[in-house]
C-alpha cells in the first residue's frame, strides 16, 4: 500500500511540475511598468520604486547606455528570457526559471531618464504560490550590484 502511495504522490509532482513548465504565459497579463503597477499582495515580490523597499539606484547615464548593460546583465543570469517589451525604449518583463521545478519568476524593469541621469526601477514577482524565500530579491539586488560595477569608471 505504501508503494503505490508513494507512487501517486510522485505522479502528481510530475504532472505538477510539468504543467508549471508548459502552461504558456501570457505577456497580456504579465508585461507591466514597474513605475504604475500595484504592489503585489503576496510576500514573494520586490519592488525597486521611490518610498518602496529599495530605492531605485541612479546613474550619471543615458537610457540607451544602462539599457544595453542592464540587459545583459539579466540576460546572463541562468535560465532568464526576456517576455515582452523593450529596455531601451520603454520597459521589458524578464522571466526567470527555478532550476528544480522550472517555476516562473517574473521581473519587469524600466528605466527612466531625467537630466541627464537614469534610474532603474523593477517589479520582480512570482507567478505561482505566496512566498519566494527571498529569491527575487536576492536577483533583483545582484542585477542592480552588477550594474553598478560595470557602470563604475
Amino acid at each position: 500500500m505504501l508503494k503505490y502511495t508513494l507512487l501517486i504522490i510522485a505522479f502528481i509532482l510530475i504532472a505538477a511540475a510539468a504543467v508549471v513548465r508548459v502552461k504558456p504565459l501570457d505577456p497580456a497579463d504579465l508585461h507591466l511598468d514597474p513605475e504604475t503597477a500595484q504592489k503585489p499582495s503576496v510576500r514573494g515580490h520586490i519592488l525597486v520604486r521611490e518610498g518602496e523597499e529599495i530605492e531605485p539606484p541612479v546613474f550619471n547615464a543615458s537610457r540607451e547606455m544602462l539599457a544595453e548593460k542592464l540587459e545583459s546583465i539579466i540576460l546572463a543570469a541562468p535560465r532568464t528570457s526576456k517576455l515582452s517589451g523593450e529596455l531601451s525604449e520603454t520597459y521589458a518583463t524578464y522571466v526567470t526559471r527555478s532550476k528544480l521545478w522550472g517555476f516562473p519568476d517574473i521581473a519587469s524593469v524600466k528605466i527612466v531618464e531625467e537630466n541627464g541621469k537614469s534610474r532603474v526601477l523593477v517589479l520582480s514577482r512570482l507567478r505561482y504560490g505566496e512566498a519566494d524565500f527571498g529569491v527575487n530579491k536576492a536577483r533583483v539586488i545582484d542585477w542592480l550590484s552588477q550594474l553598478q560595477d560595470a557602470m563604475q569608471p
